[in-house]
């Protein structure tokens, strides 16, 4: 009998990757193309969702191949996006309004603020468990509507659909103009500002607050169930996951249980805790969201702290100062000194995300004399990601009224032993990394194989789940504290450094 295997579509923030797994959990095979960053104003972030969906249909027939497989030999696909990146297109011809709106985009800044003084403001962290923001889509969908001429007419006729990445490919590969299923799932629905937590459905008070014509959406749908089944690239594979990124990444890490936790480091950092069936409102600046739901099972909420710059801060120091030639010697750069030297760098480059919520904030380089050198900023570049997740552990364990035992860790700074050494330090617990690297695709793979029984339960997943790299705490505790402090006094100096309305130069 032919061998059988799961894909995933992980279409992220710069590049869109197709992936084969076995039965353990093993990559077989991996299909990868970056795409067109476009920036045509400052703070303005765009991806052609054109361009990505021609991407899966070149990338999906290409992980066969190099899997020596064929579509007979799928059990089922996944799907995991990058969250809250807003895309429109008409319905009847298939073609984007306009470029996506990435979730970057903080061009939407002036018109968040106005509806935080309308009525009804107070009501929406309440009913969709996240704050009026401008990383979210509904903000992004709002100004789409208001500033492109006809388009608001054209969306409550239903002529134009709204989704994320994870409907628009869904929607493509099962037919498009031709019948295309117009979903998303629970956790992308709930990055939006419109879904309510408690009903896991589109909030009428939301949608009349953000001015959102129901028509454009689509149906919300558990994370993992079959959807559809292809008919477009490679047809007849049941379509059986999706989860947007950060979700997914739980769920490849198989934080199934309530207080298991990850945090993945790549440009942003991305921790979510599992907080079992029980939506955990939070009062110290983390987002409520869907960790998962599979099937007609309860779904499984989620506490997360978003850090908006970690791996971006490594880029930065590489490529606008130049003081490294690749990321992976920041490292070695950094291990030439003892310590920071008292130097501490908050990379608010356009403001802090949880648990603050500062977007007038601004990056500051704290502590500079004249004793300090590359070396030091390199290590005070690597402990900024490090603080930052304290500081959302630290609201996630008063959220919570659990104490955090353990953080599971993926993404490419992992690869970084001083950085994860330095983690575990300042939590105090141990840091561990899996065998496989992959957890964001082998998430929504993990889903989808559920979903059709190529695996039969939670726990047989868990099984797949191998340690490949732990790190244990060693800073005793006075050290800790102290520089916590120091770190602390650093971010007050990042407040209050942009006035309203204020442009970036």
């Amino acid at each position: 009998m032919a061998q059988r295997y799961v894909m995933a579509i992980d279409q992220g923030t710069t590049s869109t990757r197709c992936m084969v797994f076995d039965h353990r959990g093993r990559l077989v095979s991996i299909a990868q193309r970056e795409q067109h960053q476009y920036f045509p104003k400052p703070g303005w972030v765009e991806h052609d969702a054109l361009e990505i969906w021609r991407t899966v249909d070149r990338l999906l027939p290409q992980a066969l191949r190099e899997a020596g497989a064929d579509a007979t030999q799928v059990a089922a696909l996944g799907i995991t996006n990058q969250r809250e990146t807003t895309v429109l297109w008409d319905r009847h011809t298939g073609i984007p309004v306009t470029r996506a709106v990435v979730w970057q985009d903080v061009r939407t800044g002036e018109l968040v603020e106005q509806l935080r003084g309308q009525s009804g403001a107070e009501e929406v962290i309440r009913r969709c468990g996240l704050p009026l923001a401008t990383y979210f889509s509904a903000p992004r969908l709002t100004w789409l509507l208001d500033n492109t001429p006809g388009l608001r007419s054209r969306a409550e006729a239903g002529d134009v659909l709204f989704g994320t990445m994870e409907s628009w490919l869904i929607w493509n590969l099962t037919g498009g103009t031709d019948g295309g299923v117009h979903v998303t799932d629970v956790t992308n629905a709930s990055r939006t500002l419109l879904m309510n937590l408690d009903t896991l459905d589109w909030d009428r008070q939301l949608l009349e607050f953000f001015g959102v014509p129901q028509a454009m959406l689509p149906r919300i749908r558990p994370s993992a169930e079959i959807y559809a089944h292809t008919r477009r690239v490679v047809p007849g594979i049941p379509i059986a996951a999706a989860l947007g990124d950060q979700h997914a990444a739980l769920f490849g890490q198989t934080c199934f249980s309530e207080g298991e936790a990850k945090c993945t480091y790549g440009t942003g950092g991305f921790l979510l805790m599992n907080t079992g069936p029980v939506r955990v409102h939070s009062t110290h600046g983390l987002l409520t969201t869907v960790g998962f739901k599979i099937g007609d099972e309860p779904a499984r909420y989620a506490l997360e702290g978003s850090i908006a710059v970690t791996g971006s801060l490594v880029q930065w120091f590489r490529d606008s100062l130049g003081l490294i030639s690749t990321a992976a010697e920041i490292e070695t750069l950094a291990g030439t000194v003892d310590d920071n030297g008292g130097c501490y760098i908050v990379p608010a480059f356009s403001g802090l995300f949880a648990p603050h919520w500062r977007s007038e904030a601004r990056g500051v380089i704290a502590g500079l004399t004249s004793y300090i050198t590359k070396g030091h900023l390199a290590r005070a570049v690597l402990e900024a990601t490090g603080w930052q997740t304290r500081e959302v552990v630290d609201a996630m364990n008063a959220d919570s009224g659990l104490e955090l035992a353990t953080l599971k860790v993926d993404g490419g700074m992992t690869a970084d032993h001083l950085l994860m050494q330095f983690i575990a330090d300042v939590l105090d617990v141990p840091v561990m990394r899996p065998m496989i690297a992959e957890t964001v695709s082998l998430g929504a793979a993990y889903a989808a194989g559920l979903a059709v029984g190529y695996w039969p339960d939670l726990e047989a997943l868990r099984g797949n789940w191998h340690r490949a790299a732990q790190w244990l705490p060693r800073m005793d505790r006075r050290t800790r504290e102290l520089e916590y402090a120091n770190w602390r006094r650093a971010v007050e100096l990042t407040f209050g450094w942009m006035r309203p309305h204020q442009d970036a130069p």
